[in-house]
């Protein structure tokens, strides 16, 4: 998709690329304005997900998790780590929670692999500084992202303190199987961010993300900005963290530390 370079580089401008500074520095800009604001919507709908660890135990409860969230998005499998492409993906303790670290950890908790994936904030980095608006923030809360729009530039990548997002380096098309992909979701090209969009697809049939539905409990979604919600009971009876807090982004994901029953 083309774009004026005048409306481009204004908004570069407002958004700290092109005028000197890093993405940190609009990230730390925009923490403390985040930290004055609430972080419901007007729209009364702000979708989330709470992870609760201690349901998630065996490789293939991970395996059926992000091959349910690939398979139907047609997310390739590229053997090169350098180009791979991932929505959905494991890391450690001290890499998913870098700033929630203590030596008195169970050595369990350290062991511990975590789902990761978009955290579909609050306050997103990446939509402030995309210039095309490939990325963008839904009423509901989720920040989509429309590879039509995606101009290859990466700020959102930069921007980004989760890397959450996914640039194809080379052709994703070559590394599916064109017999078993998913007809109704689109293939992506290369040169394109893509990354987890909490399944939009989906809740606009009326269904849960698949990461939730094949997570036998695991992983639970809803309506933050509903006090009743299923989101909202588990916040508000179990011990959750989020990650990477202060850098003021306001995560909708949720995960579920120990401490009472498990959620769900």
């Amino acid at each position: 998709m083309s774009i004026d370079r005048r409306k481009f580089l204004k908004i570069a401008g407002l958004s700290g690329i092109g005028l000197g500074l890093s993405a940190a520095d609009s990230l730390v800009k925009g923490k403390a304005h985040a930290s004055e604001e609430s972080s419901l919507p007007e729209s009364g709908v702000r979708l989330a997900l709470v992870i609760d660890i201690g349901k998630i135990r065996t490789d293939e409860d991970y395996k059926r998790i992000t091959d349910a969230c690939h398979s139907i998005h047609n997310v390739p499998s590229i053997p090169n780590t350098k180009h791979e492409v991932k929505w959905i993906w494991t890391d450690n303790y001290e890499h998913t929670f870098p700033d929630q670290t203590n030596e008195f950890i169970p050595h369990e908790m350290k062991e511990k692999r975590f789902l990761l994936l978009c955290n579909h904030c609050a306050k997103p980095p990446c939509v402030r500084v995309c210039p095309t608006k490939a990325t963008f923030k839904r009423p509901d809360g989720i920040v989509a992202q429309d590879p039509h729009r995606c101009i290859g530039c990466r700020f959102c990548m930069a921007a980004c303190p989760y890397g959450s997002r996914s640039f194809n380096w080379v052709d994703p098309r070559k590394y599916l199987d064109m017999n078993k992909t998913n007809p109704d979701y689109p293939t992506r090209t290369m040169g394109v961010v893509e990354k987890c969009t909490l399944c939009v697809e989906r809740l606009a049939r009326g269904l849960e993300p698949a990461c939730v539905e094949v997570s036998n409990g695991a992983i639970v979604f809803g309506n933050l900005a509903d006090p009743g919600s299923n989101v909202r009971k588990i916040l508000s009876t179990h011990y959750t963290i989020i990650r990477k807090p202060a850098v003021g982004t306001q995560p909708s994901v949720f995960y579920v530390i120990g401490g009472g029953e498990n959620a769900g």
